[in-house]
């Protein structure tokens, strides 16, 4: 068997190429875009004390030698989320980022261990105005690549018909027939028991050691995900407040939080928070994710106590996060992420 001709090959890159240059002209159009809305482009550093704090998500970690030669365990970020935010508390009030993230464990057509995020905040206004700023970041995309429709495995979408506007918990009864707010109580406690027997109800498999967030994640992946962003783009929104650990609770639901997803043609292209900003309620969220990480994964990253100082003088601002390489796949009719990422992390 012959291996993959590596992607610095003149025949490979000559095939590759005329999507790369696409990719440039979407990363320019978005520049633009944001400039024009008087946002500031900030710069932060990849190596921080905390790579972030929630339960799956995977970090690589490095460490800082001294001139003394101590050494200081530090972590490439998996989001400018807590530069960002300190900015924020600095005093920056429209703020984005287009830059490398890591993240580890990941890889496949979407997932790339290195890849580029878009992520932007702003200050005083409600994520709402984020849901408007990602329809017209997908429409520019598409207008930038010469797209008139998007398509990826067999679901296709209009990049410039306005998003469908659906909640989680509506989603959950329209795809998979359950009330999964009946499982939350009004502090946010979640009732695993009742959600099992649901997901029975539905014909969906469980397992004995399924936690109440297994379960809503099996019926996100296997009966919601696939559904969402035909022939539009769909912003699900109103999460259930255990599973948004960065978001302020909903003003009309206090079991759900300001937190929604952007897909187009099923595939899961951004996140966006209206911010928590109460720095003990976060200590506590962070410190239940890290509860669950070591429960799943045997390790746990530290709490950047700098970004919960950072927190209590942050004001209040919403802030999403948007992968912007498969942005550019729906864009350009890419198949996997790795054709639009001008060199490509070496597989094992």
């Amino acid at each position: 068997m012959t291996a993959a001709s590596p992607w610095w090959t003149p025949h490979v890159h000559a095939d590759r190429r005329p999507r790369l240059i696409l990719r440039n002209a979407i990363a320019a159009g978005t520049r633009d875009w944001f400039a024009r809305r008087d946002f500031v482009e900030v710069d932060t550093s990849a190596l921080q004390v905390s790579p972030g704090n929630e339960a799956h998500l995977s970090a690589f970690a490095t460490e800082a030698i001294g001139p003394d030669g101590q050494r200081q365990p530090l972590y490439l970020h998996t989001s400018p989320e807590f530069a960002c935010k300190k900015l924020l508390a600095a005093g920056e009030e429209r703020i984005f980022s287009l830059g490398a993230v890591w993240r580890n464990r990941e890889r496949g057509p979407l997932h790339h261990p290195e890849f580029t995020m878009l992520e932007w905040y702003r200050v005083g206004e409600t994520y709402e105005s984020l849901m408007r700023d990602c329809a017209e970041l997908v429409a520019l995309a598409a207008e930038r690549a010469g797209a008139k429709r998007f398509s990826f495995r067999g679901r296709e979408a209009d990049p410039f018909a306005g998003p469908e506007r659906l909640s989680v918990a509506e989603a959950f009864m329209r795809h998979a027939g359950i009330d999964l707010l009946a499982t939350v109580a009004a502090d946010g406690s979640t009732d695993r028991a009742g959600l099992h027997a649901a997901l029975v109800q539905a014909g969906l498999r469980t397992a004995p050691d399924d936690n109440w967030a297994d379960l809503f994640s099996r019926v996100m992946v296997e009966k919601i995900e696939p559904a969402l962003g035909q022939g539009r783009a769909t912003i699900l929104f109103g999460y259930p407040i255990s599973e948004a650990a960065l978001a302020r609770p909903s003003a009309d639901d206090p079991r759900t939080a300001e937190r929604f997803e952007l897909y187009c043609c099923g595939i899961e292209l951004a996140n966006a928070f209206g911010e928590l900003t109460d720095p003990a309620d976060q200590r506590r969220r962070f410190a239940a994710e890290m509860d669950e990480k070591q429960r799943v994964y045997g390790e746990r990253y530290p709490i950047d106590e700098d970004f919960l100082a950072a927190l209590a003088i942050m004001p209040q601002a919403s802030g999403a996060a948007l992968g912007f390489d498969r942005l550019v796949m729906l864009a350009t009719g890419a198949l996997r992420i790795d054709d639009v990422i001008w060199t490509p992390v070496a597989g094992p």
